[in-house]
């Protein structure tokens, strides 16, 4: 649910990235937080448990333009990877508009990479979201590392809606960009379907 600031006409967006523990949720946030110019973007907050890390921040990106006179500005969230931390997760997706899921694509990590999948759809359905309805993509990190499950049996198992789907190497900033501007894009589009 996005929120409208009448004063300093701005629309905040809320995008989610969320997936199992260490699959890259922080690293892409770290990426783009050293990528963007130091006057479109607040501080970044780190609010760390004692395995997990929760990060966020708000960027402006003046490139998208405007929405009826509004400027969009997004503020981005990680989630803690772990199911442990279930309640936090809940918290997180409160009001989101977007999401973007992050799966780890070694081999290893297929059965934490469904059960996280499984538990953003019942987490999102408890705040009255479907997962069907609500912009998001998937990214697919650590795609240079040997053990990489294929892209066709990622998509498989992960996104049997076939929404876009980005291949990443969150430490160097591959597919990064690429999969947070298609979903702010689709965030930006519902926007203007509403206003």
């Amino acid at each position: 649910m996005s929120f409208i600031n009448y004063s300093a006409r701005e629309i905040s967006c809320k995008i989610v990235y969320y997936g199992p523990g260490l699959c890259g949720k922080t690293t892409n946030l770290q990426h783009i937080y050293k990528k963007i110019s130091p006057d479109s973007k607040g501080k970044m907050i780190s609010l760390a448990t004692e395995t997990e890390r929760t990060l966020f921040f708000d960027f402006l990106p003046l490139a998208l333009g405007e929405i009826k006179g509004f400027k969009v500005r997004f503020h981005l969230y990680t989630v803690p990877g772990q199911i442990f931390y279930d309640a936090s997760r809940k918290l997180i997706l409160r009001g989101v508009d977007g999401v973007i899921f992050v799966a780890d694509s070694q081999v290893e990590r297929m059965d934490a990479n469904l059960e996280s999948m499984e538990n953003l759809i019942k987490n999102l359905k408890e705040h009255g979201f479907d997962l069907e309805e609500l912009p998001y993509v998937i990214q697919y990190n650590k795609r240079d590392l040997p053990n990489a499950v294929s892209p066709e049996e990622l998509n498989d198992a992960l996104n049997p809606r076939k929404v876009p789907a980005y291949d990443a190497v969150a430490p160097t900033g591959e597919g990064v960009f690429e999969t947070l501007k298609h979903v702010a894009k689709l965030v930006i589009m519902e926007l203007k379907q509403k206003s």
